[in-house]
């Protein structure tokens, strides 16, 4: 199961830097005046062996002063409720503030774990100044300065002590799909087309779903678990923290599942939210599939669809073998044809290339096509295997593996593409020294 540690604070604490250097890269827009944070910040870390989802919660608070604070506070709720564990932000240049110390207040009734990083601690006075906020009263308090490192490594620590070591599930071997996408674009309508039963009350309201639920789907001889993400609470929220909310149930779906079915609405097209989610899917290796949802209500002629899948494949790329199907869950339009294609990539996510199978047409592709000489030095692939990892992934041995770059690397992806189904399957490409 995923671990997600999401990080809360006021404005201008440097949320997103600390966020930056836990993902490993500079992902948000930066800048020293308060809720500058507008992008949505969500990605994954690796510490010490141990992989988790990192999510920013700046990016979803809106600019205006008079919800400012209740929508920080909601957000705390919020991640609270979802969050395996959070890092709270305080800035040792302010001192504790009335709102970090409302938000201490809610950190400290709930159960979650809590670790305090106190921020721009970068000098010795600085260090002493920090000491202050040891009186919030949590136990596990750090002193960092995000812009230049100091003190994330034993951040990281002891946030990775938290994730337990990953047991080897019981898991039924029923394929699991996750219905991912934004509020209302028809994902319970979707599940409840399936399943014949409105067992989730939909509404037009974006984010009406009760919960996250586990559906086992045994009809027409085919049988999987389905994940429905849409679970945003009762209480209507502010539209950004809606969104928040959403975001935080499709990260844990996509944890659980094996499969992304990623719902887009046919009128409103591909909007920021919908290429995040998408590559946090790619990033995690899950099989994907686009339902473009709400067909019936776009004007058509006989050239529209191919247009669409035009446009969306050129927003997808590099990663554009996709399956892609227009729906209507309303008219339960392809529908059924929907689950055939998400149990068809499972089945590609899963399988295994013969190893003499790989290596005949990949090393005769290779041959047609030598990777380019770099410094005089001619790179030479000699072997090509799969790696028994949950999707697939293939090592390339070679006597120069960094020799390899990203165009040739792109070829090659492209080349098993070609010859072997992968479609709808992200792969992972390893050159390793012969």
């Amino acid at each position: 199961m995923g671990f997600t540690v999401a990080i809360v604070g006021r404005p201008n604490v440097g949320k997103s830097t600390l966020f930056n250097r836990l993902i490993g890269q500079r992902a948000s827009i930066v800048d020293d005046i308060s809720g500058v944070t507008r992008d949505r910040k969500y990605g994954m870390s690796v510490w010490n062996g141990k992989t988790f989802n990192v999510i920013d919660t700046g990016g979803f608070v809106p600019n205006s002063n008079d919800i400012f604070e209740k929508a920080i506070r909601e957000q705390v709720a919020i991640a609270i409720e979802e969050a395996s564990l959070i890092v709270f932000v305080v800035d040792v240049l302010t001192g504790i503030t009335d709102l970090d110390d409302s938000m201490a207040n809610l950190l400290r009734r709930s159960d979650k774990t809590v670790i305090v990083a106190v921020n721009k601690v970068d000098n010795n006075r600085r260090i002493l100044e920090a000491a202050e906020f040891y009186s919030l009263g949590f136990e596990e308090t750090y002193f960092i300065s995000s812009i230049n490192g100091t003190g994330s490594g034993e951040l990281l620590d002891a946030v990775t002590a938290h994730i337990a070591e990953e047991e080897e599930e019981e898991e039924s071997d029923l394929p699991r799909f996750a219905i991912i996408g934004q509020p209302n674009v028809g994902k319970s309508s979707l599940l409840n087309a399936l399943i014949g039963e409105t067992r989730n009350i939909v509404t037009n309201i974006a984010g009406t779903t009760r919960d996250s639920t586990h559906t086992h789907y045994n009809l027409y001889q085919k049988e999987f678990l389905l994940i429905d993400t849409a679970g945003i609470r009762k209480k209507a929220r502010v539209h950004e923290n809606l969104e928040f909310y959403s975001v935080m149930r499709a990260i844990k779906a996509m944890d659980e599942a094996d499969v992304c079915i990623l719902v887009i609405d046919a009128q409103m097209g591909i909007e920021a939210q919908d290429m995040s989610i998408f590559r946090l899917a790619v990033k995690k290796k899950k099989g994907i599939v686009i339902l473009i949802n709400k067909w019936d209500l776009v004007e058509k002629d006989s050239n529209t669809i191919n247009e669409y899948k035009k446009n969306i494949l050129e927003k997808f790329a590099p990663f554009n073998d996709l399956p892609i199907l227009f729906i209507s869950a309303l008219y339960k339009q392809r529908i059924f044809k929907a689950i055939e294609v998400a149990i068809d990539v499972h089945e590609r996510r899963t399988t295994k290339i013969p190893t003499s199978q790989l290596n005949e047409v990949m090393l005769e592709a290779i041959q047609r096509h030598n990777p380019p000489a770099i410094k005089g030095r001619y790179v030479k692939i000699k072997y090509v295997t799969q790696l028994p990892t949950h999707a697939p992934a293939f090592a390339f041995f070679c006597n120069y593996p960094r020799y390899i770059k990203q165009p040739y690397k792109n070829y090659l992806e492209n080349q098993l593409r070609q010859h072997f189904n992968l479609t709808g399957v992200p792969i992972s490409l390893f050159f390793r020294k012969k």
